[in-house]
């Protein structure tokens, strides 16, 4: 017994420390904004949508998980045709064996009834057969209603043509996991120039390069108040940790217009970007490079949404991961 306390201790010691060990990496890639997966700011109405999928990023890009637009409140209606499922201890059954039992029990307590010669067991096993007998009877009848839904409910999926709806659909270019009803087809609404899109490649160099140098001006010039507070929440973690996200020598490899849409007074476009970038954490003291690689480029695909309102440039509203991760 003594040598197995040793013995356990030390387990528990190195559980502890991969423990430690785990979440102290997690940290670090947290940290490093570029090389997460998730999301942050907003899309507007569609902040919960998933953007279309495009060529650049084939692949669904990670929800939104901090935004400051509210989960729009989905109300749940049962079916027209829907009825409450029958119980043995509802309505009619529970009345039913309710007055069972109390009158099993008062011919007991006289002399006779339920019980007769037995007693409480006769009472008991008499009991448990009128139960028997009801939920028989209810699930037969439960049965027949069933039946005479489905026959009613067969020819309620056609349309006016008489043709039944096809379950199949088209993805957009690339395929992708989202179910049909989170899948959207790549569409400028809008129709976004030559000029804005050359725009939205200065703003992904820039801000990338702000970020990466702490300059906290030029991003709030060049995001949304939104997005400006979670990456500067990402910054102040960083120094906290006593490490700087180093990002230099950003520049775009590839871009697909996702969608493009107005809503209220407002414009947003959301792209999908391949871009390269020399992307490190690097300890604030020392210049050590604690995450990343400080020398050589590597490349990154995320879906950026930008928004502007008239009179106006665009500013960056919101940062989406994907899968697509390039050594």
């Amino acid at each position: 017994m003594l040598s197995a306390v040793p013995r356990f201790t030390q387990l528990a010691v190195i559980v502890a420390l991969a423990l430690a060990t785990t979440l102290a990496s997690f940290g670090d890639a947290d940290a490093r904004r570029a090389g997460g997966f998730g999301g942050f700011g907003s899309r507007g109405t569609r902040t919960y949508d998933a953007p279309a999928i495009t060529r650049t990023a084939p692949t669904q890009a990670a929800p939104i998980e901090r935004t400051m637009t509210p989960r729009p409140q989905t109300e749940t209606q049962s079916p027209i045709n829907t009825q409450p499922r029958p119980s043995l201890f509802n309505g009619f059954g529970r009345s039913m064996i309710g007055g069972l039992i109390a009158g099993g029990l008062l011919g007991m307590l006289l002399g006779h009834g339920f019980g007769g010669g037995f007693g409480f067991l006769g009472l008991l096993l008499q009991i448990g057969l009128i139960i028997a007998a009801i939920s028989f009877a209810m699930r037969f009848f439960a049965n027949r209603q069933q039946t005479s839904y489905s026959a009613l409910g067969s020819n309620a999926s056609y349309n006016m043509n008489g043709s039944r709806p096809s379950s199949f659909s088209i993805p957009a270019i690339g395929g992708g996991a989202a179910s049909p009803a989170q899948q959207r087809k790549a569409n400028d609404e809008i129709g976004l120039t030559q000029a804005d899109l050359d725009r939205f490649e200065q703003l992904l160099t820039e801000v990338q390069s702000a970020y990466g140098a702490e300059d906290y001006n030029s991003l709030r010039r060049l995001t949304t108040p939104e997005a400006m507070s979670y990456l500067a929440e990402e910054l102040g973690e960083n120094a906290t940790k006593g490490v700087r996200n180093s990002v230099t020598n950003v520049r775009l490899l590839q871009g697909d217009i996702s969608e493009a849409w107005r809503e209220a007074n407002a414009e947003y476009a959301t792209l999908a970007m391949r871009y390269s970038s020399v992307d490190a954490l690097l300890d604030r003291t020392t210049g050590r490079v604690v995450d990343g690689d400080d020398r050589n480029a590597s490349e990154t695909t995320e879906i950026w949404t930008f928004v502007r309102k008239p009179g106006s440039d665009w500013k960056l509203s919101a940062i989406q991961g994907t899968e697509l991760r390039h050594a």
